[in-house]
């Protein structure tokens, strides 16, 4: 038998899955030696970003002879068949530490794996490590990067900055080339945000559209699993496997998803809202030609452009609220028993601990206003398809530095105690939050540079309107190079 050459080069750790599954198909190597070689990369670097949580390696070698058996026999089952990834360490893996990132749960162990994990083995693919997360994904809010049991996230593009959060290890380990894709998840911009801040693509999609059954609940009302990964075909090809009803989530939507590109609306025939001033007059003067620039590239694709923006209401205290309380149920007995304090920012010690404060009144206004913005953008998307904006519009903060003292506070009242003047308004202000309260999907997509840090560009549409977002992401990429950029020395 041929001796296999031992798998090197820089090609090989930023190949999409579609390439990959090519190659394997193509027998120019095995699945067991692809995931080997990741793994490897993965221990070996992973470190590094205090992106590693924990090395699967031995099972994904005893998973992969099974699947190299199959692709002998033309077997195929998935795209994503022999193809290495790994996961946000709140999705739980048969037998092993969960720890969600957090030094109370640093021994849970659970028997079974989440519904999401399940699903790519079963189509072949290979688990290969756990990933570090912002601790209990943020719950009870944090202000620090060091939030984490495998300590602050780093951004593979600086080492000085932070690779955002929750899905903070997701965003580095694919930003770093360890794994072709992650999966992570997002209750309000915890996909999107380390998508954007590592020069990834990150899809949320709809709420229920993927089974949330052994993760690890925040808010049970806005959870939802998530992937990270080179490009949006990438995305679309994890999002077929992972989608679907699910009888053990209760708040499963009930639907699948079947990735066709091919059959996505044709873009010319799609209206896109937008707000000319998220990309100059609410942006600092030196992100304004990056965004300019990746507006350009979306007017290119040929959809109609209308002028709109996100209806005025106090998202962020909504969605804080409904997080705020549902996590206070969720985590009670780690917070009355105390072990809250084992935590590592003492900001979400004290969030935690004041989050049993709010009442029932609370939660229910918030709820009422939450049915106000679905309504709302019911109407929006009556008018257009896609809502367009910066995902993020700085780069990432600095790792070292506590959050509140590097981001702008809001304008104080003046003398005579006036509020401030009103900023405009466009698309941008508050489209995390009231996407996410809304369930919706999105999609962000790296759009360029800024003193050598990534920025990303997010699509928004109607819930379950996947197809729609992968197909313009698609076009948007084929028309740039920046998710094809790789971070310096790697």
């Amino acid at each position: 038998m041929k001796k296999k050459k031992a798998l090197t080069g820089s090609d090989l750790f930023f190949a999409t899955i579609s390439e990959l599954s090519s190659r394997l198909r193509q027998h120019e190597f095995t699945a067991r030696e692809l995931a080997d070689s990741f793994a490897a990369r993965l221990e070996q670097i992973g470190p590094t970003y205090n992106a590693l949580a924990l090395s699967l390696r031995k099972d994904a070698l005893k998973a992969a002879k099974e699947v190299d058996g199959d692709l002998k026999r033309d077997r195929h089952r998935s795209v994503t068949q022999g193809v290495p990834f790994a996961v946000k360490d709140l999705l739980s893996v048969a037998g092993y530490p969960t720890t969600w990132g957090a030094k109370p749960y640093a021994n849970q162990v659970f028997d079974y794996d989440a519904t999401a994990i399940a699903r790519l083995k079963k189509k072949g693919a290979l688990l290969i490590g756990k990933l570090s997360m912002v601790e209990l994904a943020g719950g009870g809010g944090y202000n620090s990067a060091s939030a984490s049991l495998q300590g602050p996230g780093l951004n593979p593009w600086n080492k000085q900055y932070w690779s955002g959060g929750s899905s903070s290890g997701s965003g580095a380990a694919v930003a770093a080339g360890l794994v072709p894709y992650a999966l992570g998840s997002e209750t309000s911009g915890s996909i999107l945000t380390p998508a954007a801040y590592c020069g990834v693509t990150g899809l949320r999609p709809t709420y229920g559209l993927v089974s949330r059954h052994g993760a690890m609940a925040l808010s049970w009302t806005l959870d939802k699993i998530g992937v990270l990964a080179r490009s949006a075909d990438c995305c679309g090809h994890v999002l077929n496997d992972i989608a679907g009803s699910d009888n053990d989530d209760p708040a499963s939507a009930g639907k699948s998803f079947y990735y066709a590109p091919q059959y996505a609306r044709r873009i010319a025939d799609l209206k896109f809202g937008f707000a000319s001033i998220d990309f100059n007059e609410l942006l600092d003067e030196q992100y304004r030609p990056v965004f300019a620039k990746a507006l350009t590239v979306i007017k290119s694709l040929g959809a109609e452009m209308v002028e709109t923006k996100t209806p005025e209401l106090p998202y962020g205290p909504v969605i804080s609220t409904i997080i705020d309380s549902e996590a206070a149920s969720i985590f009670e007995t780690l917070i009355r028993s105390g072990q809250v304090d084992q935590l590592a920012d003492r900001h979400q010690i004290d969030g935690l601990k004041a989050s049993l404060n709010y009442s029932a009144v609370d939660y229910l206004k918030a709820n009422r206003i939450r049915r106000q913005v679905i309504q709302n953008f019911r109407d929006l998307f009556a008018g257009v398809d896609i809502l367009v904006a910066p995902t993020r519009t700085t780069v990432a903060d600095r790792a070292d530095i506590p959050f509140d003292e590097q981001r702008p506070q809001p304008p104080a009242a003046g003398p005579t105690g006036s509020p401030p003047p009103e900023r405009p308004r466009g698309v941008f202000a508050g489209l995390v939050q009231a996407s996410n309260l809304a369930g919706l999907p999105a999609l962000s997509l790296p759009c360029g540079f800024v003193n050598g840090l990534p920025v990303g560009i997010q699509i928004v549409g109607s819930a379950f309107s996947e197809s729609m977002l992968l197909s313009v992401g698609q076009e948007f990429q084929k028309l740039t190079d920046f998710h094809l950029q790789r971070p310096p020395g790697l």
